[in-house]
């Protein structure tokens, strides 16, 4: 039995010199319920290398990223290194899985040509599930509470900026009385 070698050439992600990997962020949806799911999944695990977990779009997010395509944060899990490597789609998956103790061997295993299309494969099937979910949330996550929208059962989506000072009472049980 003799060994196929393969050609394999790294991708150059801009990062110069050996940059060890201490340190991931890992910018996700909180309003997505799978990202939810991953990041309490994730944060369980025992970790070789500590994940550090800040909400996609957020102004933390903002602050520590200038430069990063948050819109794109929002659509798919995005991991950063504290060298500047970036992450996303499969890859981002996979450094995370890397960052564990218990599916570092997996990543390695999912790391190579063969194990990115399975790998690949299991993030479309995560993608397609959280759009079936999003579409299934009021306003389909176009409208963000968080972002100043709020929902009126018998008026719609509107929007009120954050700290402008008319914001509706915490309570709004959305019954209405005659004015």
């Amino acid at each position: 039995m003799t060994a196929v070698a393969t050609a394999w050439k790294p991708v150059d992600r801009g990062v110069t010199g050996v940059a060890p990997v201490r340190r991931l962020t890992v910018l996700y949806d909180t309003e997505c319920p799978l990202c939810t799911f991953a990041h309490n999944w994730l944060a369980k695990q025992r970790q070789l290398v500590p994940l550090e977990f800040v909400p996609a779009g957020s102004q933390e997010a903002l602050r520590r990223y200038p430069e990063l395509d948050h819109a794109a944060t929002l659509t798919d899990i995005t991991v950063i290194g504290d060298g500047g490597q970036l992450y996303r789609d499969s890859a981002a998956w996979v450094v995370c899985m890397w960052a564990l103790r218990e599916y570092r061997a997996t990543a390695h295993r999912m790391s190579t040509p063969a194990g990115l299309k399975v790998a690949k494969q299991v993030v479309l099937g995560a993608a397609k599930y959280r759009e079936t979910h999003r579409d299934r949330q009021a306003g389909g996550g176009a409208y963000r509470r968080k972002d100043g929208w709020t929902y009126d059962r018998n008026g719609g989506w509107y929007y009120v900026p954050p700290g402008s000072g008319t914001e509706p009472p915490a309570c709004d049980s959305g019954c209405r009385t005659a004015d």
